[in-house]
């Protein structure tokens, strides 16, 4: 089997079911405060930009502070969101996606050199993966295959909410797009790779993505609340937010339909904060990968710098001062913003959910979750 020597993925950033980790700072060996994370909600949904929040921050597993802002409907309609009401995760999904196949590594099942062509024969024969053999799983999981992202306009519809898009074709779709890189030359983000993982964890296991996600990872971590959406047209469970994206004449439409077909391995599973704070504390504790695989999902590869870094999370000192160490992980697609604050001790995670009446993409949405993680993290500031 390949040695693990790569250092794995970070900055991760796209027009859709983006990830993003950004580099953690010093520890503390002192149990964490908790700033008023209603105080902190609050003002977020303050900005024009939010339409509901709503987060909760944990300590050592056990609930420190939760909230809720703004609300359930644009203009104030709906009431607000219940603080531990289920959401889309986006591309936090890639991380539990990642978890699966480095376990099925583990396990002598995969390899991170196999190639493409070999694990799914059928994207070169069929020609729906260019230079699929020479493509390897580490690169699909590090994102340095230069496989291009079907998530483009001139490829899928926003507003299609009816039409069911199954993973190999849009994996096919993607084939139309020009590739930027050769493989494993540098950092290129698409979602189509890891479509492709979902299809090789079925193909490897004989079972689907969401039933590997439960024996593996919901179930082990007591993730209860989450699932991956299996039949069409899928959709959050429960009372929860909606998000709206302007369409082309400029006018704000719900989104809450998002279409199903868009998520999947790449940013389909739907959660809340409390499991999806307790799924980061299994990962940070090596709880679910060994350490030298759990490297293999975070930061950039040697010599292969993310595209456009996501602004800090405190300063080069890290946040509060230099005083704790975070790992955040963000994950949004048209209508909202997911993303999760963990310290990477493992301890603490501050969870929080956005929906917007901006684009997801919106450069003001970053800068407005980290200040809202700042009042939480570092309440003594």
């Amino acid at each position: 089997m390949n040695r693990v020597t790569a250092t794995g993925l970070a900055g991760l950033s796209g027009a859709m079911l983006s990830l993003s980790m950004l580099t953690p700072s010093a520890a503390t060996s002192d149990r964490p405060k908790v700033g008023n994370v209603q105080a902190a909600l609050t003002e977020l949904a303050g900005n024009p930009q939010i339409v509901g929040a709503i987060g909760e921050a944990y300590i050592d597993g056990e609930l420190a502070g939760k909230g809720t802002a703004g609300s359930r409907l644009i203009g104030g309609k709906g009431g607000r969101i219940p603080s531990g009401s289920r959401y889309r995760l986006g591309s936090q999904t890639k991380l539990m996606t990642g978890v699966v196949i480095l376990q099925l590594v583990k396990e002598g099942r995969l390899r991170l050199d196999d190639k493409l062509s070999d694990l799914l024969p059928e994207v070169a024969e069929k020609d729906l993966v260019e230079r699929a053999d020479e493509i390897t799983l580490q690169q699909l999981v590090q994102h340095t295959s230069g496989i291009p992202n079907w998530f483009h306009p001139d490829v899928v519809p926003t507003f299609d909410f009816t039409t069911y898009y199954p993973p190999m074709e849009l994996v096919k779709r993607s084939r139309a797009l020009p590739r930027q890189q050769e493989p494993g030359e540098t950092f290129s983000y698409s979602n189509t790779n890891y479509m492709l993982l979902g299809l090789i964890i079925e193909r490897t296991t004989k079972h689907s993505v969401a039933a590997e996600f439960e024996r593996r990872i919901f179930d082990p971590v007591g993730m209860d609340d989450s699932y991956l959406p299996t039949t069409f047209p899928g959709g959050i469970k429960g009372p929860h937010g909606h998000g709206y994206f302007p369409d082309d004449n400029g006018k704000l439409r719900d989104i809450d339909r998002l279409n199903m077909s868009y998520g999947y391995a790449a940013g389909g599973v739907i959660s809340t904060a409390h499991d999806i704070s307790a799924f980061h504390a299994a990962f940070s504790k090596n709880q679910l990968l060994p350490e030298e695989l759990r490297k293999v999902l975070q930061g950039p590869p040697k010599n292969q710098a993310p595209p456009s870094p996501e602004p800090s999370e405190g300063g080069q000192g890290g946040m509060c001062g230099g005083t704790i160490r975070v790992s955040p992980v963000k994950g949004s697609a048209p209508g909202f913003n997911a993303a999760t604050f963990a310290t990477t001790d493992g301890r603490m995670q501050f969870a929080l959910s956005v929906t917007l009446a901006v684009p997801n993409t919106d450069d003001s949405l970053q800068p407005l979750l980290v200040k809202a993680a700042e009042a939480v993290f570092c309440p003594d500031e």
